[in-house]
């Protein structure tokens, strides 16, 4: 490539080798979106100067205070992506929504406030769309985060992922420190959370249409099959994430998002992962359960901005890839 730029990172490789050396800390480093930072720093923006500590729950307990300041006292951190929440799926959030609060603030709170102890210069942090508002108008943006409450189902894991913006504010008020956020879409792929109690609609999906196919039995979906998401790709997330640690200096957040147009129904996500998994069985959908949010419909305009060529991998492109990763490795799957 020598001196060339590319059109999503902003930096050739002769300026990735004269940049000033930095250590990443990826806290949640052993899920989904931290291993496909870690395969993507590893191989197409991989850099000479950067180096990738991938960290996971077994590794440090964020909610203690002490322990996290162990860990970034070990790593020396310049720069944390901070991926690791208490998370889980619909039925998850409505059964423990104080739970998902209490955990989550006090992750995030440790996380930060040991980012500005060992002087990290920049900490990108994730949200999620379902931080915005139930009652809003579309699509959201970046400015609408603290607009209304969020909708009933996850207001927990909502409002405890909405402080993090406020922490951020806090620390650039009070010392200038370069601490912002992402929010992603509906996040899937590989190394995803495949647990029937807590896991997010598609690997859900996934997992019971391998045992429907398997047993010969009917796919069981839950809901109407209307309501509306953007889903992205792990490993187009992972590349959004390393060019926000490079690149992206704004404390406010950025969404990471596919396009409005690119927005998917429950029932058109099921059809992907039965067409992807070879299912030819019944599919029944249980319309008793919750449907939850209608829709979050997220403008990724901001995003297009800085980025305008960034290509996204096609839905059922990406649906391919996680279903085949996902029968490959049923035996050590999360699940």
């Amino acid at each position: 490539m020598g001196n060339e730029v590319s059109s999503e990172t902003g930096m050739g490789e002769a300026d990735a080798v004269q940049a000033e050396p930095i250590r990443v800390l990826v806290t949640g480093g052993s899920g989904m979106v931290g291993k496909a930072i870690e395969q993507v720093v590893n191989t197409v923006e991989k850099r000479s100067n950067e180096t990738w500590i991938f960290v996971g729950s077994k590794d440090c307990d964020l909610t203690d205070l002490a322990a996290t300041r162990a860990l970034f006292e070990k790593e020396k951190p310049t720069h944390v992506v901070h991926l690791a929440a208490m998370v889980g799926g619909l039925f998850h959030n409505l059964a423990h929504n104080l739970q998902f609060f209490r955990k989550n603030m006090a992750i995030n709170d440790n996380v930060l406030a040991a980012s500005h102890e060992f002087n990290v210069r920049k900490c990108v942090s994730t949200l999620s769309t379902c931080i915005f508002p139930d009652k809003t108008t579309y699509p959201i943006d970046e400015t609408m985060v603290h607009n209304g409450p969020p909708h009933d189902s996850n207001f927990g894991y909502a409002y405890a992922k909405r402080m993090i913006d406020v922490l951020n504010k806090g620390y650039e008020t009070e010392h200038q420190r370069r601490y912002t956020s992402v929010v992603p879409c509906n996040v899937f792929g590989p190394f995803d959370n495949y647990n029937f109690q807590d896991a997010h609609v598609l690997p859900a999906l996934i997992h019971k249409a391998y045992i429907a196919k398997k047993e010969g039995k009917p796919l069981v979906c839950f809901g109407s099959g209307t309501p509306l998401r953007q889903f992205i790709y792990s490993l187009d997330l992972a590349r959004l994430y390393v060019w926000a640690v490079r690149h992206y200096e704004e404390i406010d957040p950025i969404i990471f998002s596919v396009g409005e147009e690119d927005e998917v129904s429950i029932q058109q996500a099921v059809n992907g992962v039965v067409k992807a998994i070879g299912f030819e069985g019944e599919v029944i959908w249980d319309r008793e359960k919750a449907d939850g949010q209608y829709k979050k419909t997220a403008s990724n305009a901001k995003l297009r901005k800085y980025l305008p060529d960034f290509k996204f991998t096609p839905f059922d492109e990406a649906i391919k890839h996680s279903v085949d990763w996902f029968v490959t490795n049923f035996e050590t799957a999360r699940k």
